[in-house]
């Protein structure tokens, strides 16, 4: 079971609002000077073009609501997807500076292709997605898969992985994999008896939670229980931009240490908090994001589980033939640790238990 260490609250800075002194003309000089001023500071801040997603970047929506990107100097530009673009053809094309919703499976297979690209953080370790079936089904774990129907991408390599750890040599001859074009024909397939499981996304749990109400269907597993930190999405930019630009990056990784620390002392808050940036209601956030057993998000690179997802992948044949990529030439764990220290430094007196833990689990899974 993963350990989650609540962190102490971030003590927020009081707001003072001075009395203005001397005459009027006084005044209008002092308000001249803070204009000048604060566009100065605006001037100096540095512009990150991001790609999050429809269903948004958690630890984003706290280190922007928090102050955290504005205290190291990073303002965060949004560039949504296109229907001729998705999130890897955007970072590709050199459009954004950062993908983080984008998986781990979709970079890996951009890199095997040539496009270069380097992991240097994360998002979700773990993203909540349940496996369903009709009500009744039985489930004795990934080996009810063999020999059976199912609705999941088998590029999703925590499932492949998994049933090669069982003896099979090739997961694909032994499974009936089917893909859909969205997790709602998947459930569909699951209802009208098409296949047997089916996999949906961490935004379908508000809707798969109420067909389980209803007595329609049942969650048998989670992906998380199928590949523990089977790493869900990650951090990624365009190889170039990571190494010309080391302490933008250090900065964002810093801003969303102390996102993640605020998460994980204030859960609920979090989540009112992301449902607004998102358009959407509470219930259908908290949905995913209070389901501490399975929904994980974490700023590291994980090194580990990407290199054991790459291994996966090869062996699946979804890296193209006889790929010569070292992968650990693309992911970038040291400017993660020098960030870590230097966020340590500044900020672990506010929050000691969050900051060890994170070097503890640094110490674990990048080594």
């Amino acid at each position: 079971m993963k350990k989650r260490v609540l962190a102490l609250m971030l003590v927020l800075g009081m707001t003072f609002s001075l009395a203005a002194c001397g005459s009027s003309n006084d005044k209008k000089s002092d308000d001249t000077k803070t204009e000048t001023t604060d566009k100065d500071s605006k001037e100096k801040m540095t512009t990150v073009k991001w790609n999050y997603g429809s269903s948004g970047n958690v630890l984003v929506t706290i280190a922007e609501e928090e102050g955290y990107f504005e205290d190291e100097g990073i303002e965060i530009e949004p560039v949504e997807a296109t229907q001729n673009m998705d999130a890897m053809a955007l970072l590709a094309a050199g459009k954004v500076d950062v993908v983080s919703n984008a998986g781990t499976s979709n970079p890996l297979q951009q890199i095997a292709q040539g496009v270069d690209l380097t992991i240097f953080g994360g998002h979700m370790v773990e993203g909540c997605m349940p496996v369903v079936a009709k009500a009744g089904t039985e489930w004795k774990g990934i080996e009810s898969f063999i020999g059976q129907s199912v609705a999941v991408n088998p590029s999703y390599f925590a499932f492949t992985g998994a049933i090669m750890d069982l003896g099979y040599d090739n997961p694909l001859d032994v499974v009936d994999w089917k893909v859909y074009s969205s997790y709602d024909d998947a459930l569909a397939a699951v209802q009208n008896g098409e296949v047997k499981y089916a996999l949906m996304g961490t935004q379908n749990n508000y809707g798969v939670k109420q067909l389980v109400d209803s007595g329609d269907i049942e969650i048998v597993s989670y992906q998380s229980e199928i590949m523990e930190n089977y790493s869900c999405c990650r951090m990624v930019g365009q190889t170039k931009w990571v190494n010309d630009n080391p302490d933008t990056v250090k900065a964002i990784i810093r801003a969303l240490l102390r996102a993640q620390s605020w998460y994980e002392a204030n859960k609920e808050e979090a989540v009112s908090l992301h449902a607004k940036r998102i358009g959407q209601k509470d219930d259908y956030v908290a949905a995913y994001m209070m389901d501490d057993k399975h929904y994980f998000v974490n700023v590291d690179p994980l090194k580990n589980s990407v290199v054991r997802a790459w291994n996966i992948l090869d062996k699946t044949g979804y890296l193209g033939d006889d790929c010569k990529i070292d992968i650990e030439d693309h992911i970038n764990t040291e400017l993660y640790e020098e960030a870590l220290a230097e966020a340590t430094k500044s900020y672990g007196d506010e929050a000691p238990d969050f900051y060890e833990a994170q070097q503890k689990f640094f110490d674990e899974n990048d080594k």
